[in-house]
C-alpha cells in the first residue's frame, strides 16, 4: 500500500507539471503590423508630435518590439521611440515589417 501511494503521488506531481498553459508565459509583447506602409508615409508627409513635424527618412532600422516604446498613434499608424532615448527625442519610428522600423527626424 505504501508503494502504491508513493507511485500515485509521483504520478500526480509529474502529470501536473506536464499540463499546458494558455497564458502568454515567456512570450514578448508584439505590436501590430499593417499589411502595407501607409501612403502618407510613402509620400513623405510628416508626423506631427509635440508641436513639431517629423519627416520620414529613406533609412530603416532593425529593432525588436521589446526595444521600442509606443508613444502614440498618428493617422491610424502607431509610432514609437527607442526605449533608451530621452526627451528631446532624436527619432520617431513606425513599424512596417517584422523587426523593421522606418525612422522619422525633425529635419527634411
Amino acid at each position: 500500500m505504501k508503494y502504491i501511494s508513493m507511485f500515485l503521488l509521483i504520478a500526480v506531481v509529474f502529470l501536473t507539471g506536464c499540463q499546458t498553459t494558455k497564458r502568454n508565459v515567456g512570450q514578448l509583447h508584439t505590436y501590430r503590423l499593417a499589411a502595407s506602409e501607409a501612403d502618407w508615409i510613402r509620400n513623405g508627409e510628416p508626423i506631427e508630435f509635440e508641436g513639431e513635424k517629423w519627416y520620414p527618412a529613406d533609412g530603416t532600422e532593425s529593432l525588436l518590439d521589446s526595444e521600442v516604446y509606443l508613444t502614440g498613434e498618428y493617422r491610424g499608424v502607431q509610432f514609437f521611440v527607442d526605449k533608451i532615448d530621452v526627451r528631446p527625442y532624436d527619432r520617431l519610428y513606425t513599424k512596417f515589417s517584422k523587426n523593421k522600423f522606418r525612422y522619422f527626424t525633425k529635419t527634411r
